[in-house]
């Protein structure tokens, strides 16, 4: 049988299975093709501060919460997001985050950005993954929609423009 001939047989399966042309694929998708994700981080957790020799403390947040993925095809429209992130008291952030599916499969992630704050833009590099996100990389960012901080050291934060993109690399 040509190719030709294979193709439009394809395409008629596809119609008539009601799937989109492509949905049916021989081989995976090459290793370069990157997806993109966007969605919403909630969290809730603890801060706790430092006093410096500088005008603002240096904090460390450890939040946990729920990720909720409207788009992005490869991954679980659900996650439980867990992060550490640490900013000196001079406006320089960095932290780990790490998201479990149902299943128990994780993406871990490097953060880094502004300080932990209302309006502030942080950024990860997805750096590898277990079970069926292993050897995932990528990257994403998001700005908190607000931040809320109690006398006690309990926070509140959600993010709802967090967008970024995966692929497939190499496991490691």
């Amino acid at each position: 049988m040509n190719q030709a001939a294979a193709a439009a047989r394809a395409l008629l399966a596809c119609a008539i299975l009601g799937l989109a042309p492509g949905a049916i694929a021989e081989s995976p998708a090459p290793l370069s093709d990157w997806h993109p994700f966007q969605g919403t981080w909630s969290a809730v957790g603890t801060r706790h501060s430092l006093p410096t020799e500088g005008e603002r403390p240096a904090v460390l947040v450890q939040a946990s919460g729920a990720v909720a993925l409207a788009v992005g095809e490869g991954l679980s429209r659900g996650f439980q997001g867990e992060a550490i992130y640490f900013d000196d008291g001079r406006g320089i952030g960095v932290g780990r985050a790490v998201w479990t599916d149902d299943r128990g499969d994780r993406i871990f992630s490097e953060l880094r950005g502004e300080p932990a704050r209302t309006g502030r833009r942080v950024a990860g590099t997805i750096t590898g993954g277990t079970g069926r996100y292993a050897g995932l990389e990528g990257e994403y960012a998001l700005t908190w929609q607000y931040v809320i901080e109690a006398e006690d050291g309990v926070i509140q934060s959600r993010s709802a423009d967090l967008k970024g993109r995966v692929r497939r690399g190499e496991a490691r």
